[in-house]
């Protein structure tokens, strides 16, 4: 289980782990992997309330709350940024909340 005596079995020739993706190992990333670097979008969502029934939100109760299951519409995150009424509370269901 020789390595040869001129090219040497050397620590960490090409770098550790995921060295290297976007310099000297970048067609390796771009052939096996595609899409392994860079963001990927989240939509920004804000009219949280928007999402109501229209007769929900004509008559607001204290003592009920409205549930909006937001991934019925295809989101997944709600961001706390937003305005909702004050005078309704409101019960949100979603898989991430930040």
């Amino acid at each position: 289980a020789g390595h040869g005596r001129f090219g040497k079995h050397l620590k960490h020739p090409g770098g550790r782990g995921n060295a290297g993706g976007v310099h000297h190992h970048r067609i390796l990333f771009d052939k096996y992997h595609p899409g392994y670097f860079g963001k990927v979008g989240m939509r920004y969502f804000h009219k949280l309330w928007s999402l109501v029934p229209q007769d929900v939100k004509a008559k607001p109760n204290k003592d009920s709350a409205p549930m909006i299951d937001v991934t019925r519409f295809g989101y997944f995150k709600v961001l706390r940024k937003g305005v909702l009424p004050e005078n309704q509370p409101v019960v949100v269901k979603a898989k991430l909340v930040s």
